[in-house]
């Protein structure tokens, strides 16, 4: 096992088209972990070595998060290359729970777009260190410095440029290291050899004022630096010591620079990996004992510790469950006998392996910081494994709800069984893809994050599974709510002979505006004995799976107990769970109920001639612009548009723009929908229920 202060644990993240899958073949090539160079899209057919699923090698996106290991002057590197398409969130989500650093890719001329935002959220939701990677700097229309702007003033990053380029666009050459005072070139058929020059003397100006800036900002993070910096004695090992300081602690962006597809500036960056981000031991892992009242425990990176792990991925391979771990503390090693915590169940080591990408690595033992994977393990994803001597469990990562669903009708028996393994399998591997059977049309009903994400999932199901089927239209995944406060005094009686059921419930319904459900009880004087009172609340959340306006689960609605009665023989836990469903459902209608639908955040890139275009098309569709930034040649549209409207909205876009734009959705909001599309969604409603009977 590696020496745990040479290991670093990294996700490569950004939005789409950044070029992260790009360099992480770059990186793979020059740690000699292949030896050929594949393109995304290329012209050979190979695709990517970390796009290994056909569907990725087709679309040329990541689908799915990959995973590899490798070396880079004797340090041991962890690599998890993410998807930057936001209907696959939820992969990015479980690397960063797991991860120590990460490189956020940017486009030189995208700048800091929409799903950089998300991806820099996520970052900061599970508190990693990050170093920034401009990419694409030898396409025309590149400015680092604008992106490096971008970055403070969208993102709100301490950002530094640690290099400066040597020409840009057509003429971009290699980069300044404003730490060494060098110019780097790459040369080379694949830029293997790192040249190391002079400062050409057009360029020695700037970059002294740009050193000035680094030390000037790296100094607040050590005071030998500051002194130094001062009396103009500073060395190289002080400022690395102080820009790692400063990224470790979340108060400094290094800024990199280069062109993964002209094989520049990634070999810096690898060693900007090796210098500023953390090892496991840089990092603080919190546990929570079980066994103490869920007490926090601080995890330590030693070999000799108890055993503790997290299982963030599943993967179902052709070999059976391959189960995606990270070791936190103590050693797992091959045939050891470990302990789900969740579960109570304990399972044997059988085969402990290293990925990369697709391929295995048979490995006998990992310790702290380690990612690897073992196989036949039943567990989901999120479980806490420990050697047993512990109980102890991780948090889990934040899985955002699903807000688009489709129904499914395989053509005969055979497809049916083949799409219950298919449904089976992917709910299993992905949190955000959902399946429930409709109880009154007996069709499947598949939830995800947007179009893209269940049609991946559909076409995988028809290749791996040779499923048959029949898709619906999409359907909006609606909310219902309230939009006043309504008092309720409901008295549930039944008397059948024998013990009847009586029970009283009063008090109020009102909006609650964050959140679901909220029940707040404030009975006194014992009106209500305490056990009945779960029942009550029991009976008010039954109430919410269904609404009455369109048949969609309710949202945002308090329920406050004040008062009641009850009988020593008839009332019972089921009578006042009768009397809470009986008093909501004769007084949601006097709530004046609303309908809410998922408004997106969308995100337009034009050619600048096309703007006029885009604005009509997201105005037609009740979108409400939120910014619009002109650049040289391109313009970047932000807004807010219902979900409702944007199916088909690719199709319409590319016939608008000469398929020149290319847009992004993520789900931002619920919000209140018009009268006239409530009454269209009331009348669907009602004719399907009396179609229904």
């Amino acid at each position: 096992m590696t020496d745990i202060k040479e290991m670093r644990n990294i996700g490569i993240s950004a939005h789409i088209d950044s070029g992260k899958t790009t360099l992480t073949e770059r990186i793979l090539f020059y740690t000699q972990k292949i030896h050929a160079i594949h393109e995304v899209r290329g012209k050979d057919g190979a695709g990517a070595k970390m796009d290994s699923m056909e569907l990725e090698r087709e679309r040329g996106i990541t689908i799915s998060s990959a995973s590899t290991n490798v070396a880079w002057k004797k340090h041991e590197i962890n690599i998890i290359d993410t998807p930057g398409h936001v209907d696959f969130t939820v992969e990015v989500e479980r690397s960063l729970r797991v991860l120590d650093g990460a490189v956020l890719v940017l486009c030189a001329i995208g700048g800091v777009q929409s799903q950089s935002i998300t991806v820099d959220r996520q970052m900061k939701r599970y508190n990693v260190p990050r170093i920034a990677f401009i990419n694409k700097c030898d396409r025309m229309g590149a400015d680092p410095k604008k992106v490096t702007n971008q970055l403070r003033d969208k993102l709100g990053h301490n950002a530094v440029l640690m290099q400066l380029p040597i020409g840009l666009e057509a003429h971009f050459e290699g980069v300044i290291d404003l730490v060494t005072m060098k110019a780097l070139y790459f040369d080379g058929p694949n830029g293997e050899t790192v040249r190391t020059e002079a400062i050409p003397e057009a360029l020695r100006s700037e970059a002294a004022e740009y050193r000035d800036r680094l030390l000037d900002k790296a100094s607040l993070f050590s005071d030998e630096l500051m002194e130094a910096y001062l009396e103009d004695s500073v060395t190289e090992a002080m400022l690395y010591d102080a820009v790692r300081k400063g990224t470790i602690s979340l108060e400094l962006t290094p800024v990199f620079l280069g062109s993964a597809f002209k094989n520049k500036g990634v070999q810096p960056l690898m060693d900007a990996v090796i210098n500023y981000l953390p090892s496991p031991l840089d990092v603080k892992n919190i546990a929570l004992d079980r066994d103490d009242n869920e007490k926090e425990v601080i995890l330590r990176p030693d070999e000799q510790m108890p055993l503790v792990m997290l299982a963030f991925k599943l993967d179902d391979t052709r070999f059976g469950q391959l189960t995606y771990v990270r070791v936190y503390q103590g050693t797992l090693k091959k045939g050891s006998e470990i302990l789900n915590t969740r579960s109570g169940r304990k399972a044997r080591v059988g085969r402990l392996i290293r990925m990369h990408a697709d391929e295995m690595e048979d490995i006998t033992a990992a310790g702290p910081g380690d990612i690897v994977a073992l196989f036949g393990i039943d567990c989901a994803s999120g479980d806490t494994f420990t050697d047993g001597s512990l109980n102890y469990t991780l948090s889990s990562m934040f899985v955002p709800s699903p807000v688009i669903s489709l129904s499914l009708k395989p053509v005969d028996n055979k497809a049916s069984e083949n799409m219950a393994k298919a449904i089976n399998r992917f709910t299993k591997e992905d949190p955000t893809f959902q399946s429930y059977v409709d109880p009154e049309t007996n069709d499947t009903i598949i939830r995800g994050m947007g179009e893209l994400h269940l049609d991946v999932y559909i076409e995988r199901m028809r290749r791996e599974y040779k499923v048959e089927l029949q898709t619906g239209e999409p359907q909006v995944a609606y909310r219902e709510s309230i939009s006043r406060a309504v008092e309720f005094n409901y008295t549930h009686k039944k008397q059948t002979g024998g013990a009847g059921q009586y029970g009283r419930v009063a008090g109020i319904i009102e909006p609650l505006h964050e959140g679901d459900f909220e029940f707040v009880d404030e009975i006194k004087g014992g009106v209500i004995p305490n056990e009945y009172i779960p029942a009550c609340r029991k009976g008010f959340e039954a109430c919410l799976s269904r609404g009455t306006l369109i048949g969609f689960p309710i949202v945002g609605v308090k329920v406050t107990i004040n008062d009641g009665n009850y009988h020593t023989v008839d009332s019972s836990e089921m009578a006042f769970t009768q009397a809470a469903i009986g008093a909501f459902r004769e007084n949601y209608n006097r709530c004046q109920p609303v309908i809410l639908e998922p408004v997106m955040r969308v995100s337009v890139e034009a050619p600048n001639e096309y703007q006029g275009a885009v604005l009509g098309l997201l105005n037609q569709r009740r979108g409400t612009i939120t910014s619009a930034v002109e650049d040289n040649t391109f313009v970047i549209i932000e807004a807010e548009v219902p979900l409702k409207e944007m199916f088909g909205y690719s199709t319409v876009l590319r016939s608008a723009t000469q398929g020149k734009a290319e847009f992004t959705m993520e789900f931002a909001h619920y919000s209140r929908v018009p009268v006239s599309v409530s009454e269209e969604l009331k009348k669907e409603f009602a004719q399907k229920e009396s179609e229904r009977g």
